[in-house]
């Protein structure tokens, strides 16, 4: 098991300590000074370490990346380049360790219904899927978008690029494209496996900024959070999202998971999700 986490914690993660702990504090937009107050010690010594004259201990690192709120893998990544041996688990989501929380995923599908909810991990596969959340798959994109070629799960960045995607159907990409591109790129410093696909997405935004525009001159009322709009057969669709995740995990499968929610933003989408998803 300790081979396997070992394994894991390096993927993505190919550059050593000094950059990957740059990455890190640079991604929470803190300054050598800044960190150096935190983790209790000089900003000389966070300069030495950052440019590799200086090896932290353990607990020095340990520290680091808990004051940078990294993830748990790159936490691992970090110990493995630091040569310290790893600290968490990376256990398969169907494990028996893992049956309490994995039955706490299933409640939060099902109590969504007919509403679609999806469970994502840190690299935007899809997990799991309950029956709203399937049939609004099934209704804005075609069967081999869904089911990859390679066997895998699907990929959400994947179906964002993918030209019979999500984007296709979606009305405001002028509006929701950049805010999608912002999360991507705060994520993918870090977690750099995701920069292909973030750069694939901004390709695709600067290729085809299309969307609904508002007439000239019309006063355009900001809703409170971001509502998505796509055209289907059933007329259009509009959602707002939330997502839930696991309170301090331990383990690098329970901190990589994410639940999104997805809830009706008028009285329309919320009666074509009840007839035909309910």
């Amino acid at each position: 098991m300790l081979e396997l986490c070992s394994n894991r914690a390096m993927d993505g993660f190919p550059q050593p300590l000094p950059q990957t702990l740059q990455h890190a504090r640079k991604a929470r937009h803190l300054s050598q000074l800044e960190l150096s107050l935190r983790i209790g010690v000089s900003q000389r010594h966070v300069s030495f370490v950052e440019s590799g004259r200086a090896r932290p201990s353990r607990e020095l690192l340990t520290r680091w990346l808990q004051e940078l709120g990294a993830p748990l893998a790159l936490r691992n990544a970090a110990l493995l380049q630091a040569g310290f041996a790893p600290s968490y688990r990376a256990t398969t989501l169907d494990d028996p360790d893992l049956a309490q929380a994995n039955a706490a995923l299933q409640q939060l599908l099902r109590a969504h219904e007919p509403m679609p909810a999806l469970v994502l991990d840190v690299q935007w596969n899809l997990l799991q899927l309950n029956r709203g959340g399937q049939w609004l798959a099934a209704t804005l994109m075609p069967p081999e978008v869904l089911q990859p070629a390679n066997g895998g799960p699907a990929n959400l960045l994947d179906m964002l690029v993918h030209p019979m995607g999500l984007t296709r159907q979606l009305l405001n990409l002028r509006e929701a494209g950049p805010a999608f591109l912002s999360q991507m790129r705060a994520e993918a410093a870090l977690q750099p496996a995701l920069a292909p696909k973030v750069e694939a997405f901004d390709a695709l935004l600067r290729q085809r900024p299309s969307g609904r525009v508002p007439p000239a001159g019309r006063a355009v009322r900001q809703a409170p959070v971001l509502t998505l709009r796509f055209a289907t057969p059933f007329g259009e669709l509009a959602f707002f999202r939330m997502f839930t995740t696991f309170g301090t995990p331990q383990d690098i499968t329970l901190a990589s998971l994410r639940v999104e929610h997805m809830f009706a933003a008028d009285e329309a989408t919320d009666a074509v999700l009840r007839a035909q998803a309910g």
